[in-house]
């Protein structure tokens, strides 16, 4: 399950790219329904990150710094909540043994798991805020 502080920036992040404009803090917090105080610290860390530029004044906002195409969920995911995995041993970027298993290589809850991650990283490292905003049929055959 993903944090809410991750779902935040992808509601953020896919009205930015949808929109195509900057939009103030106030505007995207107000059309997502996300609490502005909370929204303001997700930008920072999105803009440090290099994926939103940010402009001050009357015209000014947040606005995407890379295209819709090049921004995958999978990044974003591992920038807000950190790896995606589903047990210490399988992460790649934090790894660490479980404590009580006894051997990895024989261990049948991290060799199932290890399917589920890879299926996991596969969608969303795949998956770009421009394939979200497209509309796709088998997208919604998932979610129905």
């Amino acid at each position: 399950m993903i944090s809410q502080r991750a779902k935040y920036a992808l509601r953020a992040l896919t009205l930015l790219a949808r929109r195509g404009t900057a939009m103030s803090t106030a505007e995207i917090a107000e059309a997502q329904s996300i609490p502005r105080k909370f929204l303001e610290q997700i930008l920072v860390d999105l803009k440090r990150d290099g994926l939103l530029q940010s402009r001050r004044g009357q015209h000014g906002g947040y606005a995407l710094l890379r295209p819709a195409e090049a921004i995958t969920f999978g990044h974003v995911l591992r920038l807000v909540d950190g790896p995606i995995a589903p047990l210490p041993c399988l992460s790649r970027t934090a790894y660490r043994r479980c404590v009580d298993c006894a051997d990895e290589g024989t261990c049948e809850i991290r060799r199932v798991f290890a399917r589920v991650a890879a299926s996991a990283r596969e969608v969303l490292d795949r998956t770009t805020l421009a394939d979200a905003l497209a509309e796709d049929p088998a997208l919604d055959e998932l979610v129905a």
